[in-house]
C-alpha cells in the first residue's frame, strides 16, 4: 500500500469498501449517512464537489458508528468512513483494513477469526494488484490528485 500511486489506492478503497457498505445496508437498511459518505467521497475524488461538503459526511459516518449499539457494525461503519477519507490522504486505507478485520474478528469471535482473516487479506492484496496494474488514466479525477 505505501508504493501505490494516491489515485490507485483511492480506487482500492472505494472497491473493497463498498462490500462492506453492502454488508452494513443490508442490517441497517434506514441508516444512510455511510451510503451518503462513500457518494459524497466519490463525487469529490471527481471533483464535483469539494472537501468541506465530502469531509462533513465522512464524520457523519463516524458519528453512525459511535451511535450504534453494536461494536461489530461500528467497526465496519469505522472502515467505509476511513475508505472514504482516502480521497484526502491515502493512509487512511489503512484504516479500511484495520477497522475491517477488527469487525471480522468481533463477527467471528476470538477462537474462529483466523481463516476469515487470512481470506480478507488475501482479498485486499488481490484487489490491490488488480489496481496497481489497472489503467486509470482516463478517469476524470479532480485536480487535486492531479499533482
Amino acid at each position: 500500500m505505501d508504493e501505490m500511486d494516491h489515485k490507485f489506492l483511492i480506487l482500492w478503497a472505494f472497491d473493497c469498501s463498498k462490500i462492506t457498505l453492502d454488508k452494513f445496508e443490508m442490517k441497517y437498511p434506514n441508516e444512510i449517512r455511510p451510503r451518503i459518505s462513500y457518494e459524497k467521497s466519490l463525487d469529490w475524488s471527481l471533483g464535483n464537489i469539494k472537501m468541506p461538503e465530502a469531509k462533513k459526511a465522512i464524520l457523519d459516518c463516524h458519528k453512525v458508528a459511535k451511535e450504534l449499539n453494536d461494536l461489530e457494525y461500528g467497526d465496519y461503519c469505522h472502515g467505509i468512513a476511513q475508505a472514504c477519507s482516502t480521497v484526502h490522504v491515502k493512509e487512511h486505507a489503512f484504516g479500511l483494513v484495520i477497522y475491517e478485520l477488527s469487525g471480522l474478528v468481533r463477527e467471528s469471535g476470538m477462537a474462529n477469526y483466523q481463516l476469515l482473516i487470512s481470506e480478507k487479506v488475501e482479498y485486499y492484496v488481490e484487489r490491490l494488484l488488480y489496481w496497481k496494474n489497472g489503467d486509470v488514466d482516463d478517469r476524470l479525477w479532480a485536480k487535486f490528485l492531479m499533482k
